[in-house]
């Protein structure tokens, strides 16, 4: 089994990522902050305007090193890497399935239904920790809901069909997201699901996670060979990773809303950290987006028993684990993706 390396996250403004030996060091106005070395890491993430040295970025690009450049707000900016590497015959099995209609679709139904049976989860969870609560009713319905979608999701009979099934899965699920906030009910209220710009604290949180969540499948896909940027249930579109895509969507509810939740429930972020910054939304400050990473990182060290392997693995090669599956799904070497959802 893979190691699980560490992800550098450079928050700090003003840093400069360089290269000395065998050292990724950060530097502040020429002043060193901080060493590790290269064999210690398998991704660099830099928020804001840092600089990167052009020696950095070949050591980078020579040691599959995935070294990615987002906003200070976390939008996707872009990411250096090195000659395509990989199977070539895999990529060429990826395409042609892509083009195939009906697989691309039974795929598809996999991802979907894998987020959906994953949400549901969430909401189960709810219900086991809160006992009769009077919202039970309501999040019984909606558990429901998600067992019916995720069930037709698996055998729909078009794009169309299984993209309404998703869809109405999400707004079942999301409407009962603000009774998952047990905490600070009053400063994190959730009222539906926006984006570019998220315009409140909530979807602040879920969509900077996200982010996260999907620079680390892209890295798991480009590791095992495949190509993240031709998907299956998304479609393709210049410099879109419509592949990492499909495949978060079964780590969305487990990964992503569940840590979101778990900060504001422990009251590790708190109403201060959040700004209005125009055409931005709501952003977090430096230290809240620290505090973020920080859970992040510490999430992807736990243990879990995999479902599909039965054996224990850190949460953090979930992405690695499910991308190799993947591959040998397409390979031919198992009858069928077998989705991540968790019990």
């Amino acid at each position: 089994m893979r190691k699980l390396l560490n992800t550098l996250y450079v928050t700090t403004p003003d840093s400069f990522i360089s290269k000395d030996g065998e050292n990724v060091v950060i530097r502040i106005k020429d002043v060193e902050k901080f060493r590790i070395p290269v064999h210690n890491i398998e991704n660099i993430v830099s928020f804001g305007y840092t600089g990167a040295s052009p020696a950095l970025m070949k050591m980078c690009a020579d040691r599959n090193i995935g070294l990615c450049f987002l906003s200070a707000h976390g939008r996707f900016l872009g990411r250096v890497s090195g000659a395509v590497c990989g199977n070539v015959l895999l990529r060429r099995k990826q395409y042609r399935m892509a083009d195939d209609k009906e697989l691309a679709l039974k795929l598809s139904g996999v991802f979907v239904a894998g987020k959906i049976g994953n949400c549901r989860n969430v909401i189960q969870r709810l219900i086991r920790d809160h006992g009769d609560s009077e919202i039970n009713p309501q999040l019984n319905e909606v558990s429901r809901i998600l067992t019916l979608r995720r069930n037709q999701a698996f055998d729909a009979s078009s794009f169309d069909e299984l993209r309404g099934y998703e869809g109405d899965a999400a707004n079942s699920y999301f409407s009962v997201f603000n009774h998952l906030i047990v905490a600070q009910k009053e400063s994190f209220v959730f009222s539906g699901r926006n984006r570019r710009p998220p315009k409140d604290k909530v979807n602040a949180l879920l969509s900077f996670v996200y982010t996260l969540l999907a620079n680390d499948v892209q890295s798991a896909l480009e590791s095992v060979g495949l190509d993240p940027y031709v998907g299956f249930l998304h479609t393709d579109r210049p410099g879109r990773i419509s592949l990492a895509l499909d495949m978060m969507e079964e780590f969305r509810p487990y990964l992503a809303d569940r840590i979101v939740l778990t900060l504001i429930n422990r009251k590790q972020v708190s109403e201060k950290g959040f700004v209005y910054h125009g055409e931005e939304g709501v952003v977090m400050d430096e230290a809240t987006r620290k505090e973020v990473i920080t859970a992040w990182q510490k999430r992807k060290q736990e243990l879990i028993q995999h479902p599909y392997l039965e054996e224990s693995i850190p949460i953090g090669l979930l992405p690695y684990v499910q991308a190799l599956l993947l591959a040998r799904f397409l390979r031919g070497d198992i009858d069928n993706y077998p989705v991540f959802i968790i019990k």
